[in-house]
């Protein structure tokens, strides 16, 4: 698994553990060992592997855009994790989030943990540049196995968009929980809602074009699933998931992103990456309309274009549950 966001961020989002990653997809690193944050899109036909070194920008700017989701759900950890000692950031991407979590937890240390060394890298490039390099380390490796390498148990493990890439959800659960201190919280980013950029009238082609892709990448993201090693299938009850692998779940919250109309250029170019990506992975299977649709939003010179028109936007929202180890 070389990794979150799907990116198919699931279109809402990470991981690379959707950094956290297309719109529609994940935003964050390799679940792998990733995800988040933009739809399923990950750019690849009608395959589903991800390659999340070449991903890196689009993961690194989706992260950052969503920003303001991650440190209100990080704000929201914070109210009942205090004073954690490690947290590790499982599936961390390039870097983003997990340098997030260094400024909302500044007496913690920071483990970022992915399957891919490239992201890893710019994770601690980021990190250094922060300032944060100090009490910020980095663990490469297959998840959940390369969690064992651990030096420490931890207080947090932060999960966002990666456990989705693990074939055995229920397992990769119950080898975070080990990794657990007692008293300790895991916090996975699963579910949420499709993120929307656009009006469900463009005023041109068929109303509705962004249902016939959630539609699409519904289908990507099963297959993907279920090409993953190991893949188990399961009704995906968090609580209920979590419970199982021995920890009391406490909280589920989902946190909104509404960057409303008219859109910022960093919006805008983040909106034309993600429906570029669509475009690249469902140009083949969508209807030739909305295949034609498509192509108007993303030709620059175009009035009716995404990088012209005042009514695209950004409305996503991700779901944060959180379960306690027994102390």
């Amino acid at each position: 698994m070389a990794h979150q966001q799907h990116e198919h961020e699931h279109r809402g989002g990470s991981g690379h553990g959707d950094e956290q990653g297309g719109g529609h997809g994940d935003e964050q690193g390799s679940g792998h060992g990733d995800e988040q944050g933009g739809g399923h899109s990950h750019g690849h036909g009608h395959h589903t592997d991800i390659d999340w070194a070449a991903m890196a920008p689009h993961l690194e700017s989706q992260a950052e855009l969503f920003t303001p989701l991650y440190e209100r759900a990080l704000s929201w950890l914070g109210k009942e994790v205090t004073e954690p000692g490690l947290i590790v950031d499982v599936g961390s991407g390039p870097g983003v989030v997990s340098c997030l979590i260094a400024e909302s937890f500044p007496g913690a240390r920071v483990m970022a943990v992915d399957g891919s060394e490239p992201l890893l890298q710019r994770a601690r490039e980021r990190a250094a540049r922060l300032g944060y390099g100090d009490r910020f380390g980095t663990l490469t490796g297959e998840l959940p196995g390369v969690l064992d390498e651990l030096e420490y148990p931890a207080d947090l493990l932060w999960a966002s968009r990666s456990l989705h890439h693990l074939g055995d959800q229920r397992a990769a659960l119950a080898a975070f929980a080990e990794r657990l201190a007692p008293g300790g919280t895991l916090a996975i980013m699963e579910g949420g809602l499709p993120s929307r950029f656009l009006p469900r009238d463009l005023g041109l082609g068929r109303p509705g074009l962004e249902a016939r892709i959630d539609a699409l990448e519904a289908e990507w993201f099963a297959r993907m699933r279920a090409d993953l090693p190991g893949s188990v299938e399961g009704a995906e009850d968090w609580p209920a998931l979590l419970a199982g692998a021995g920890l009391k779940p406490t909280r589920t919250r989902s946190f909104l992103l509404d960057l409303p109309a008219p859109a910022s250029d960093r919006a805008r170019a983040y909106i034309a990456a993600s429906l570029s990506r669509l475009r690249d992975v469902f140009g083949d299977v969508l209807d030739p309309d909305d295949r034609a649709v498509l192509d108007r939003l993303l030709d620059p010179q175009d009035e009716a274009g995404v990088h012209r028109r005042q009514d695209v936007f950004v409305l996503a929202a991700h779901t944060v549950h959180a379960a306690v180890k027994s102390a």
